[in-house]
């Protein structure tokens, strides 16, 4: 007989084929009764297609599904929470303009929009049990990220979920929301709870997890206890090659101020503030970090420096000149370069590699010869960047949008940053990526710095702004709470400053 803990997830053989991708290439997956299982791999490893099969939003196209030891055919999500099996997703599937009860109970026979006395018993308990606090009157709109994800984990605990799979439910959390969600999903496997964990940040796998599957390009690599591995090893098993952990950071000595923001105002898209007296000032050869949970105004912020949103008080000087609302295209012009926090915003996913590179340049020499586009000049360009940037792709010509999310990324990049900025703005550059897509862009932005560049990074990983910034401000509530210099900064001061709670 074997000594091994009973199942309550086994996946056999797992194949799902999108138009030209093979998200999983035979996948067999073991998750073990009361674990916390992290399954780790690069972006378009195949992840979280895994998951929504398990979870019963895609169907496999091969492959058998057994859960708890019985053959299981999951053709809905309603099929799933029948089995007990339950999903918090990456971008919550809450109703924003009705309460935290009402989110809870919705869909449940019996308690239509309306919980009645005994369901909000039965939410308070759960909350209660799990350290999951969290007010059921509050509409969805009035809750932080965390306390947002809080109401979809009892929603799945409420309808009897008993196998939970959270799809990389940190990333919008600070510093203290994650080790409070550690803290919960902990307790859930104390009481026989089994927890999937869909993360590609190593750190989080040591943190929580039992054992880790890894995933690369739809195949599983490895699966390992987590305590007999090791960063490094992972990084490798993600990747296929070693991934360096410490970017060489040299001393560059400063130049003249480049960018300097004084009390700026600016909206957002329903008109109210989001950016509220913010000043700063970056000297070329730097890198600002700008830290903050998401929606504290750190996009509006990076939009108004580019040009994209308009400011509605303050000034925004460049090299000392007033360059307050001015048009992108002059922007440019004058040096400045950016990286959007959406990669598809920042492209036209239908054109061409090629094209895309030459965007903003398209109407400048050697692209054009008076009205016509030089075609060999732009195919050659683009050859030069893919090279250097390591873009992986068949053809220059291949539409970008065919790309992974890091090769979107590097394509953006080499676009922004081969014409020499003066000032780089590059709003969550990382965001979504792998660990070897993440090494490269951090270095890129890097070697800006050392050829002289102004960075403004902006950035919700805490590891990335204490990494690569030579300076820290934290955004609360459209403010900057202050700014540190990195090599004086630690988590605890950032994570408390995030959450309104200090000022510097």
């Amino acid at each position: 007989m074997s000594d091994s803990p009973p199942l309550a997830v086994e996946m056999r053989g797992i194949v799902k084929r999108f138009p030209g991708v093979l998200a999983n290439d035979h996948v067999d997956l073991q998750v073990q009764a009361g674990e916390i299982h992290a399954l780790l791999g690069e972006n378009g490893a195949g992840k979280t297609t895994l998951m929504n099969i398990l979870y019963g939003i895609y169907q496999p196209d091969e492959g058998e599904i057994y859960v708890k030891g019985q053959r299981a055919y999951i053709r809905s999500p309603r099929d799933a929470i029948r089995l007990g099996i339950g999903m918090v997703h990456q971008q919550f599937r809450l109703v924003p303009s009705h309460t935290v009860a009402e989110n809870v109970v919705l869909g449940l026979p019996g308690n239509f929009f309306y919980p009645d006395r005994a369901a909000r018993q039965r939410l308070q308990e759960f909350a209660q049990r799990y350290g999951l606090h969290v007010d059921p009157d509050a509409r969805i709109w009035q809750l932080s990220a965390g306390e947002q994800q809080r109401v979809e984990i009892i929603k799945a605990l409420y309808r009897g979920a008993d196998i939970l799979i959270l799809d990389e439910p940190t990333s919008m959390l600070t510093p203290r929301e994650i080790d409070e969600l550690m803290s919960t999903v902990r307790r859930m496997a104390d009481e026989g709870h089994t927890v999937i964990f869909i993360t590609h940040k190593l750190d989080e796998v040591f943190a929580v997890s039992d054992r880790v599957t890894v995933l690369r390009q739809g195949k599983v690599v490895a699966t390992l206890d987590t305590a007999r591995t090791d960063k490094r090893e992972l990084a490798r098993l993600m990747v296929g090659r070693e991934v360096l952990f410490r970017l060489e950071k040299h001393p560059v000595p400063l130049g003249p101020t480049v960018l300097e923001g004084k009390d700026l105002q600016v909206q957002n898209d329903r008109g109210l503030p989001a950016v509220r007296g913010v000043s700063f000032h970056i000297a070329a050869g730097e890198i600002l970090g700008i830290a903050g949970v998401a929606g504290n105004g750190q996009r509006e912020l990076a939009e108004a420096l580019a040009g994209l949103r308009r400011i509605d008080g303050g000034r925004v000087l460049l090299m000392g000149e007033d360059v307050t609302n001015k048009p992108p295209r002059v922007l440019v012009r004058r040096g400045v370069c950016y990286v959007p926090g959406e990669r598809l915003v920042g492209t036209v996913p239908n054109l061409s590699i090629a094209e895309n590179l030459v965007l903003k340049s398209y109407d400048q020499s050697p692209f054009c010869q008076g009205i016509f586009l030089d075609q060999q000049a732009i195919a050659g360009h683009a050859d030069r960047l893919i090279e250097q940037y390591g873009v992986a792709t068949p053809s220059r010509e291949t539409p970008l949008k065919l790309l992974s999310g890091g090769n979107i990324q590097r394509t953006i990049l080499a676009r922004e940053t081969s014409c020499a900025p003066r000032l780089l703005i590059a709003a969550y550059p990382t965001s979504g990526l792998d660990v070897g897509a993440t090494e490269y862009i951090r270095q890129v932005l890097l070697t800006q710095r050392e050829q002289g560049t102004a960075v403004l990074l902006v950035s919700e990983d805490l590891e990335e702004i204490l990494q690569v910034s030579d300076r820290i401000a934290v955004m609360f509530n459209g403010e900057i709470m202050g700014i540190l210099p990195a090599d004086r900064a630690d988590l605890e001061t950032i994570g408390m400053m995030m959450a309104g709670v200090h000022r510097s």
